[in-house]
């Protein structure tokens, strides 16, 4: 929530919610716009709501009338040091539907001790650009599968969570892939916009504790020290202990939690 400061002579009574385009919403003090509200869908078609205002009165009456008009599930996340923010979506009825640890990573090979780390025998790297968009559209439907035959993709971070007509690969360009001579065994996807974030690690059932994703992440990292990134973002579902000891075995440090909250 905006902590800024804010004329003291506002009247709660004379704010008005006004839709000012479709899910869209400005909370008015006469003129003047003292809170806002947007609704939009993310890729996986789940339909997310924001609310950004400085007065818990003003963002209660916002949620009122979002949610009045609005269908249900809706979704929002937030940082859960922003305990205001926070408290404002448990008092629109939200609660909690998952947590991310985000995770600051290391890119020097002689801090995370992955210099010398190479693939298994059998399997190359394949740099991100270069995968045979086939078969890395495999491997990713095959992991996707097998996750939620198991643990199920709850435990993935929200990001990947399948887009609409079962399209998961979001840019091809951007995977580096573990490679057998007949197929992709595993896969990591690093989007570098003000910083790198890697998105996804993932190795095929069969294939794991072989040192692939060790491997992967050591391309990866490799590849962004030399670019002059000292570190790496990444998030992990508070669940999933072997993501966890993955990162935190290569000096990842936990930074800020988020949640995502559900009505």
């Amino acid at each position: 929530m905006n902590t800024k400061p804010f004329p003291s002579d506002l009247s709660e009574n004379a704010v008005v919610i006004t839709r000012v385009a479709d899910r869209q919403w400005h909370a008015l003090d006469d003129d003047l716009v003292v809170g806002r509200g947007l609704a939009e869908h993310r890729p996986d078609g789940r339909l997310f709501v924001s609310i950004d205002t400085w007065h818990d009165a003003t963002f209660d009456r916002l949620a009122e009338a979002m949610l009045a008009e609005l269908p249900a599930p809706l979704y929002t996340v937030v940082d859960e040091a922003d305990v205001e923010l926070t408290a404002g979506w448990w008092r629109a009825g939200f609660t909690i539907r998952r947590r991310e640890w985000e995770y600051a990573v290391p890119t020097d090979p002689r801090v995370t001790g992955l210099e010398a780390v190479l693939p298994p025998s059998g399997v190359t790297i394949v740099p991100a650009g270069q995968a045979d968009e086939r078969l890395l559209r495999a491997v990713d439907r095959a992991i996707r599968d097998e996750v939620e035959a198991t643990v199920g993709w709850q435990s993935m971070p929200a990001e990947v969570i399948p887009r609409p007509q079962g399209d998961t690969i979001v840019d091809p360009s951007k995977y580096a892939v573990a490679a057998a001579p007949d197929r992709y065994l595993g896969l990591i996807r690093v989007v570098t916009v003000n910083r790198p974030r890697i998105g996804l690690v993932a190795v095929r059932a069969g294939e794991q504790r072989r040192g692939i994703a060790r491997a992967l992440l050591a391309h990866a990292l490799g590849t962004l020290h030399s670019s002059g990134f000292t570190a790496a973002w990444t998030e992990v579902h508070e669940s999933n202990q072997a993501a966890s000891a993955l990162f935190e075995g290569i000096g990842a440090r936990p930074m800020s939690s988020n949640l995502e909250l559900v009505r």
